[in-house]
């Protein structure tokens, strides 16, 4: 258990190995738990960083709200209080997005840099962002977090033998406090790097599912733009690092040490679920931190932090009442985005 206080708020991470620094980023709705499957193979040979964002997880919100920009600034004081003064980047969907602003904020500081179903801007340009956007603000005021989350879950793992992650899943994002989750979302929808792209130093990857939920052409153009290898692992929806975790593993592994990549044919969709939460696992560890933070010295802030789910859960409350209510809107939809 490790926690890192930033601005006056605690943030959570864990680390595990010993070697050169991987900082893994997670996604929106989630917690550096979520990359035990690749923790447990890149650990044995560097030094891995596995935070859990401002607002996400274990760690406080930030004081006068969130943006990406904030976000990364978050990760970089945490890698200096490491003193991880260069280190590699992989970011999943808004983990992605978060490491991208890093390398933009340091980029002699970034030796490579991972990005996972992730874009460079979230800004709704394309139908299909819009029709994401679309869906979070018919689901999440109308039915809240928990059960939104169930049919985002139904999405990201439709397949039977998915049946685990799709309940882990849906336990994991529909636990989120309703007002992180919104304003993370609305952070990322606020933020865009298509104009600063040039300036980014480092070696890149872009990993793309096949079937994401935004654009693959999107996906390319940012590839060919950071001039990075670009890999589409077939049969993968969105939770890439969940339902595609060989090729995940293989493609870093041979990213980070400099190997060629795999080939195209090994690039494919898993046909069993792994275990996120083992014994040993990170997964594992994670949920034992909060248990000890309890117990200890940070017992008061996640009291705050508790205080603040609370809050939120009142917040989905009066909106889902006011969603059932209310007569049909014929105004702009609100900019949120489900799942990243």
């Amino acid at each position: 258990m490790a926690w890192f206080i930033h601005d006056g708020r605690p943030l959570h991470y864990l680390e595990r190995g010993q070697g050169e620094p991987i900082l893994l980023v997670h996604g929106l709705g989630s917690s550096g738990a979520d990359w035990a499957l690749q923790v447990r193979s890149l650990e044995k040979k560097y030094r891995v960083i596995v935070p859990d964002l401002p607002a996400s997880g274990h760690s406080a919100p930030p004081e006068g709200g969130c943006s990406i920009e904030g976000l990364a600034r978050a990760l970089w004081a945490l890698c200096d209080h490491l003193g991880a003064r260069t280190v590699n980047l992989v970011g999943f969907s808004l983990g992605g997005a978060v490491s991208l602003e890093m390398a933009l904020q340091r980029p002699q500081s970034v030796r490579r840099l991972g990005l996972i179903n992730s874009l460079a801007s979230y800004r709704l340009d394309h139908w299909r962002k819009w029709l994401e956007a679309g869906l979070s603000l018919t689901l999440i005021p109308l039915l809240g977090m928990r059960r939104a989350a169930r049919l985002a879950a139904r999405r990201l793992f439709p397949m039977p033998w998915q049946s685990a992650l799709r309940e882990r899943a849906a336990a994991v994002v529909g636990g989120v406090p309703f007002t992180s989750y919104l304003s993370t979302a609305r952070a990322l929808l606020a933020w865009t790097a298509i104009d600063r792209l040039h300036q980014i130093r480092s070696k890149v990857l872009v990993v793309a599912a096949e079937q994401d939920f935004t654009p693959l052409a999107e996906k390319r153009e940012l590839a060919a733009a950071l001039g990075a290898h670009f890999i589409v692992v077939q049969g993968s929806r969105h939770g890439t690092p969940f339902d595609a975790v060989r090729a995940t593993n293989a493609v870093l592994a041979a990213f980070v040490e400099d190997r060629p990549l795999p080939a195209a044919e090994r690039c494919r969709c898993d046909g069993t679920a792994q275990r996120i939460c083992f014994p040993g696992s990170l997964a594992q560890e994670h949920a034992d931190s909060l248990a000890q933070a309890q117990a200890g010295p940070l017992a008061q802030a996640q009291a705050g932090r508790l205080a603040e789910a609370q809050a939120g859960r009142l917040a989905e409350a009066q909106a889902v009442s006011s969603a059932e209510t209310a007569p049909a809107s014929t105004g702009t939809p609100a900019r949120t985005f489900l799942p990243v």
